[in-house]
């Protein structure tokens, strides 16, 4: 798998090891969004740990909103609102919702289909077109969700997690797609600041209704903290500036580390198995998504 990365990034003949590692680590981080969301969403619940997921992470990219203000006209809000909610609100509650029910490593490998969904998205809405490769892939992609709905951890079945995490790659697919077209020539970090603080304010009064009586643990409090500003904040900023250094289809290899990751952290440290019908999910998974990610190349 590591190889897929090695070639994407791959210049003039030479690997770039900084990017290489820069790649590392954002899958590394992003991975282990899976596992702090399993440990505090049982204590928080899908809705408020996401309201503060969203609310440290807007905060942190903060500076860059207000650096970038004046590009960020009042008619602009609505639009931002929109994407906010379907790329950063949506998703977030259906992957926490998902890891109070499942391993940790279900939502990893569900993740995964986001490259896939936003080629759909981008065929069903907006007229791109997707090219037979491209929808092999994508057959061979839900082939993959089929199999890790299908299974079963630890004699539990997972399928409504596989579900919910699908479905949240979906939104993404779709609100790439949005911002690809609404929000391109906007300072990115800015606009991430300004997606999650909007998307915050749009979920607070739900949160607030939810918000659990019993005291939160403080690993759950720390977990849910490394989420926002970690995996959602500081995780941004380094996504946006392997973007502007290698560009979008090389940053884009990280999808491939991610579920590896997320799956080996929860294994080393919530003592979380891989089954079978992981491995075999997620190699379908993240096949489907290199034929994928080839195609858009040529």
């Amino acid at each position: 798998m590591n190889a897929w990365v090695e070639r994407a990034v791959r210049r003039d003949g030479a690997t770039d090891g900084r990017t290489l590692a820069e790649l590392c680590l954002l899958g590394a981080i992003w991975g282990a969004s899976f596992l702090f969301m399993r440990v505090a969403a049982a204590d928080f619940g899908a809705v408020p740990l996401v309201e503060v997921r969203l609310a440290l992470g807007s905060l942190v990219l903060l500076p860059f909103l207000w650096h970038h203000r004046g590009v960020f006209p009042l008619r602009l809000w609505p639009k931002l609102a929109l994407i906010g909610a379907i790329n950063s609100a949506i998703p977030f509650v259906l992957f926490a919702w998902a890891a109070q029910r499942a391993p940790a490593g279900i939502g990893a490998i569900a993740n995964a289909m986001t490259v896939l969904f936003t080629a759909l998205m981008a065929f069903l809405f907006f007229g791109e077109r997707i090219g037979a490769r491209r929808g092999v892939a994508l057959l061979a992609g839900f082939a993959g969700v089929v199999v890790l709905a299908s299974g079963k951890v630890a004699g539990m079945s997972v399928g409504a997690a596989v579900l919910a995490g699908a479905s949240a790659s979906l939104f993404y697919g779709l609100g790439i797609n949005l911002v690809r077209r609404h929000l391109t020539g906007l300072p990115p970090a800015a606009v991430a600041s300004a997606t999650l603080g909007v998307a915050s304010l749009l979920l607070l009064p739900l949160a607030i209704a939810q918000w659990p009586a019993a005291r939160i643990p403080m690993a759950s409090w720390l977990s849910a903290a490394a989420l926002g500003v970690v995996c959602t904040g500081i995780a941004f900023v380094m996504y946006y500036r392997l973007i502007a250094r290698i560009g979008a289809s090389r940053a884009s290899t990280v999808t491939y580390l991610v579920p590896l990751f997320g799956v080996a952290w929860a294994w080393l440290l919530l003592d979380e198995p891989l089954t079978w019908s992981m491995a075999l999910a997620g190699a379908i998974i993240l096949g489907s998504v290199a034929a994928s990610q080839r195609s858009g190349a040529r």
